[in-house]
């Protein structure tokens, strides 16, 4: 039909593409594999530094002796591997991808760690790009995961909601920045979570200051913070407010995020150590 939307479950039309599966399913590990809490890694747009809160995460369960792996769903804008220095490719096992595994032993699955030149640019549409987070998911050899933490794309738009209809998200951490413009965006982010039913487990601002050098004295560069109110009118934790740290940049962009020894997420990882143990 020419104003079909591609939604099955809502369409009576017995058309020859019909298919009779939901499409929102969530697709089987691979036989032998295990993943046990899955967290999505969230912002309402994009340049809160998402991705650096993903990989200091995931360090910062690792040195809790926890197996933990990073599922990189911004396809179009991948940036996990080079902040763990990866430069390499995956490779196959049979049909099935085998995870990149960092200096300290978390797994890594990205579109970077496919492309021929990781500076290829992917220019896919959405349906492409989310049916590749679920290959991510589904064809590669997780190797008994406690924890995965998934760099989601930014926005809401149809590959973030791809991503909670056809991955089982345990909760988000939404990820915002100081400006009063982003609080709002960080509201939309709540509002997507709620309305999917997926748990959130706190708010983590980024960029919330810099530490003077000569005084020690914090400088609020976007100026005053605004995640304690949007925290407190939704009822959710603050789980950590991190500054402009001019190392961690320096560390990411070499490929050493993991010997930066910031402790500034210790309680977004105790968070979801304690919905672990649930």
């Amino acid at each position: 039909m020419s104003d079909c939307t591609h939604d099955c479950s809502t369409c009576g039309e017995s058309c020859a593409d019909r298919k009779n599966e939901s499409p929102f399913q969530i697709k089987p590990l691979r036989e032998g594999c295990r993943v046990g809490k899955v967290y999505g890694v969230v912002s309402g747009k994009g340049g809160v530094g998402k991705s650096m809160v993903t990989s200091q995460l995931a360090v910062s369960v690792r040195r809790e002796g926890y197996n933990v792996a990073v599922l990189d769903a911004d396809i179009t804008g991948p940036s996990i591997p080079k902040a763990f220095g990866i430069h390499g490719r995956a490779m196959a096992q049979g049909d099935a991808i085998v995870p990149v595994t960092t200096a300290t032993g978390i797994q890594l699955m990205s579109v970077n760690l496919l492309l021929e030149h990781e500076t290829d640019p992917v220019i896919w549409r959405g349906p492409v790009i989310g049916g590749v987070v679920q290959q991510f998911w589904g064809d590669t050899l997780w190797n008994d995961v406690d924890y995965m933490f998934v760099d989601m794309p930014p926005g809401t738009g149809d590959v973030a909601l791809n991503v909670f209809q056809t991955l089982p998200v345990d909760g988000v951490i939404i990820v915002a920045s100081p400006q009063d413009l982003v609080s709002m965006v960080v509201q939309k982010a709540v509002k997507m979570a709620q309305m999917m039913h997926i748990p959130i487990v706190g708010l983590v601002e980024n960029m919330s200051y810099i530490v003077c050098p000569d005084c020690g004295k914090h400088i609020n560069v976007f100026g005053e913070s605004h995640v304690d109110e949007v925290a407190a009118k939704h009822g959710l934790p603050v789980l950590a407010k991190c500054p402009i740290d001019p190392q961690l940049a320096a560390l990411s962009d070499a490929g050493m995020i993991e010997t930066y020894g910031g402790e500034y997420l210790e309680g977004a990882a105790d968070a979801c150590e304690k919905l672990l143990k649930k």
